[in-house]
């Protein structure tokens, strides 16, 4: 056997489903990431290698004259810029400044619109505002909660948005107006915890979503006709979070339920604890429905349907819809709720209660921790702390960016805009704060 036999390896360049990139080809061992890189670049564009050949080799104990199946992903076809400047806060001043335009007390949610045109919070002066990411003024002020506003959630397709109370009322603007949509929805009987839209890939115009409440229900509401269509019952506990599945199942705590008439269909168990957060392997694309870094404008809901579908079946792959939940007892579960109703992995290693859980838009990292948000390209992680800062991780190097120091308090609540070019965070100092790459 001469020198080149022994030094090299027939490869099979594979998808996530298994689909051959190319015919077999020999690749010496000693290949690392970065020349594979290379290789499967020239070859298909936008893609990451996961697999170190040298390293898989010796650690799997793989024969050389076998052919070696090494999977790529796509990458990301827009890549977002650190953010590392804060724009003029949205609210110049401290807690007790009477500017007529901002909010009065902390911020306790913030959102960016599907398309990341627009941004709403929700405070504790129980207001919602709705902002010109042009000016940084608010372009309306929607009063009518009773209690702080807990919880904001855009629709997919943009024409809604939904407020939840510690009052337990609801209630759905106009994000044009900024009027509300018919009187508040009542029926929980404590506060709102979580909101959920049903995905646009499966009803277009948006007309319904679900709400958690920690009451022990959750209750489907339909925008259109003004009232709860389901109510869902069974929980022995508050419920935390909430999450409208991109199959049609919504997942709430863990029961799953199918939603045109509100069947239970199973349960997740393992938890030991209350569960605090879950998150979809799909979340991105069900947040965004047909919009991407494109910008394009959709003429019809039955157009926007059909590439929000699109977009799904694509993230999703071959395989089901994933999902990761967080608990009070330390640890993390991986399910596929939609197949079974036990979970595939166990993830254990933190040391207190997991307080949020998130998928990164493409679906490969799963982070826990506590206020976290991805950049719409998976490259970079974002988190808000109680000692007033936020932070910027490097995914591939595991390492600090960027420290984002600015709020004068805890951050309560932070979001990527979907575009990656903008970040939101607001806190108990009251100031809702802009940060641009």
């Amino acid at each position: 056997m001469d020198m080149e036999t022994v030094n090299n390896v027939m490869c099979q360049l594979t998808d996530r489903e298994g689909t051959a990139l190319e015919a077999p080809l020999y690749l010496p061992q000693d290949a690392g990431p970065q020349q594979l890189q290379q290789i499967v670049n020239e070859l298909l564009r936008n893609t990451r290698i996961l697999v170190p050949l040298e390293t898989y080799l010796q650690k799997n104990k793989v024969s050389v004259e076998k052919v070696l199946s090494i999977v790529y992903q796509p990458q990301a076809v827009f890549r977002i810029r650190p953010v590392n400047r804060v724009q003029q806060p949205l609210l110049p001043g401290l807690l007790n400044c009477s500017l007529p335009f901002g909010h009065k007390e902390p911020v306790l949610s913030v959102a960016f619109s599907p398309d990341g045109r627009h941004l709403a919070s929700g405070s504790g002066d129980i207001s919602v505002r709705l902002w010109d990411l042009n000016t940084q003024t608010p372009l309306f002020t929607c009063r009518g909660h009773k209690n702080w506003v807990l919880c904001i959630a855009w629709s997919p397709d943009g024409k809604h948005l939904v407020s939840g109370s510690k009052a337990g009322e609801l209630q759905c603007w106009d994000p044009q107006t900024g009027k509300p949509s018919g009187s508040p929805l009542v029926g929980h009987k404590q506060w709102i915890t979580a909101i959920s839209w049903e995905p646009v890939h499966l009803n277009a115009p948006c007309r319904r979503f679900v709400s958690a409440s920690e009451d022990q229900d959750a209750r489907i509401w339909d925008v259109s006709l003004r009232k709860c269509v389901i109510c869902l019952t069974g929980h022995k506990d508050g419920i935390t979070c909430v999450k409208w599945g991109g199959d049609g199942l919504q997942r709430c705590t863990i029961k799953v339920w199918e939603t045109s008439q509100g069947k239970l269909i199973r349960e997740l168990k393992g938890h030991g604890n209350r569960v605090n957060s879950m998150t979809l392997s799909t979340d991105y694309v069900l947040r965004t429905g047909a919009f991407d870094h494109t910008g394009k404008i959709y003429s019809s809901p039955e157009e926007m349907k059909k590439v929000a579908l699109e977009r799904y079946n694509k993230m999703k792959g071959n395989g089901p819809e994933r999902l990761v939940s967080g608990s009070d007892d330390f640890t993390l579960f991986l399910w596929e709720p939609a197949v079974s109703e036990h979970h595939k992995t166990h993830m254990t290693g933190h040391q207190k209660l997991v307080n949020h859980v998130y998928f990164s838009p493409d679906g490969q990292w799963v982070a826990s921790a506590s206020f976290d948000g991805w950049s719409a390209d998976s490259r970079l992680l974002l988190s808000g702390s109680k000692d007033s800062t936020l932070k910027v991780w490097d995914i591939r190097t595991r390492k600090l960016k960027q420290d984002l120091p600015g709020h004068a308090d805890e951050v309560y609540a932070i979001d990527w805009s979907p575009d990656g070019e903008k970040v939101a965070s607001g806190g108990k100092d009251g100031v809702l704060k802009l940060w641009m790459g």
